[in-house]
């Protein structure tokens, strides 16, 4: 078993990490030097002096971007047979609980370990707020609840691995996009209840909460982007037909046309953004037309019914409409559309 551990300019509580799992019979210790200013080598040639393996960024390229190096190299460079657990270098991950998550990557065939906080006691509003967010936000995306979106201790059998070389991202977001690719790419999730551990208020951490919450959240945030813009497109073409023809069947599907084949190109190209080398656009705008067709007929249903039956304002009844759908519509693409253009 490989214990990975991602750093930029740790403290002594690396160099006692290393040591305790060195106690505890983990030979194989990859540390990641991301970028660490020269002040802080010494803590790294420490780490290397205990035969352990210390890969080096030559500047500061992201927790993701590390955990990547990290991945590489266990896959290409070493003769790892098991797996591969990730533990963050700020001593936040009991060496207790990491030996927990490498007996239960045996165990688990083909799952995902995730060592989960409860988040109970002395824990940082920010932390507290921020998990709290991201569980929601990921329950919404996946349908699935996992307890601790933000865990660094993560156990993944070697098989995974070119997997996760594949995945977007290369700072904070990268974590969230394993939870997020994982069910599509037939991975599931095993969950252990690891202690809450937390250093003076977290300040050790280098986790900018603007700057790196934006880019967890950004794949939502351009979907809603994308679906306010052809939102406005549909209205338009709506209310345009509608006027032109007097008939609501015809006007919510030549707006739903036109509004959909805009959606299309503009999430393909700029929000789920997959490996442009394994793109098959005719594979995903069937499944997408699929999905349109009935989203469509659910739209109109719902239309007619807040409209027609309720005699509601036709600029509301399309307001609420399009609430209502929007999230099954994100869900879906997310899950369906976007995963059927990957070979």
């Amino acid at each position: 078993m490989t214990i990975l551990i991602p750093a930029y300019e740790p403290d002594e509580r690396l160099i006692k990490l290393v040591q305790e799992l060195l106690k505890k019979r983990f030979c194989d210790i990859v540390v990641v030097d991301d970028g660490s200013s020269p002040a802080f080598h010494y803590l790294f040639e420490k780490i290397e002096n205990m035969s352990c393996t210390v890969l080096f960024h030559d500047k500061n390229r992201g927790k993701g971007f590390a955990l990547k190096t990290g991945f590489a190299y266990i896959h290409d460079k070493t003769s790892e047979r098991e797996g591969v657990v990730t533990a963050d270098a700020d001593g936040q991950h009991l060496v207790e609980d990491i030996m927990r998550v490498a007996d239960a990557i045996s165990l688990s065939k083909e799952k995902i370990v995730l060592g989960v906080r409860n988040f109970i006691g002395d824990v940082p509003l920010r932390s507290t707020v921020g998990n709290s967010i991201t569980r929601a936000v990921f329950a919404y995306a996946t349908g699935d609840k996992i307890e601790d979106t933000q865990t660094g201790l993560r156990g993944f059998p070697v098989s995974l691995l070119p997997w996760l070389l594949c995945l977007r991202g290369e700072r904070y977001e990268y974590e969230m996009n394993m939870l997020l690719e994982a069910k599509p790419s037939g991975y599931h999730f095993t969950q252990i209840n690891i202690e809450t551990i937390y250093y003076a208020d977290n300040k050790s951490s280098h986790f900018k909460i603007l700057r790196d919450s934006a880019r967890v959240y950004f794949t939502f945030l351009k979907f809603c982007l994308s679906g306010i813009s052809c939102a406005f497109i549909d209205y338009f073409f709506l209310f345009f037909i509608q006027w032109m023809t007097n008939n609501l069947f015809l006007s919510v599907i030549g707006a739903r046309l036109v509004s959909s084949a805009v959606n299309f190109v503009v999430n393909r190209s700029f929000v789920f953004e997959p490996d442009k080398k394994n793109r098959k656009s005719h594979s995903a705008m069937i499944y997408y037309y699929i999905l349109v067709c009935i989203l469509l007929f659910f739209n109109y249903l719902l239309l007619r019914f807040l409209s027609q039956t309720l005699s509601m304002n036709l600029f509301l009844s399309k307001v609420l409409t399009e609430l209502i759908l929007f999230c099954f519509s994100y869900t879906s693409q997310h899950l369906f559309v976007d995963k059927k253009v990957i070979s």
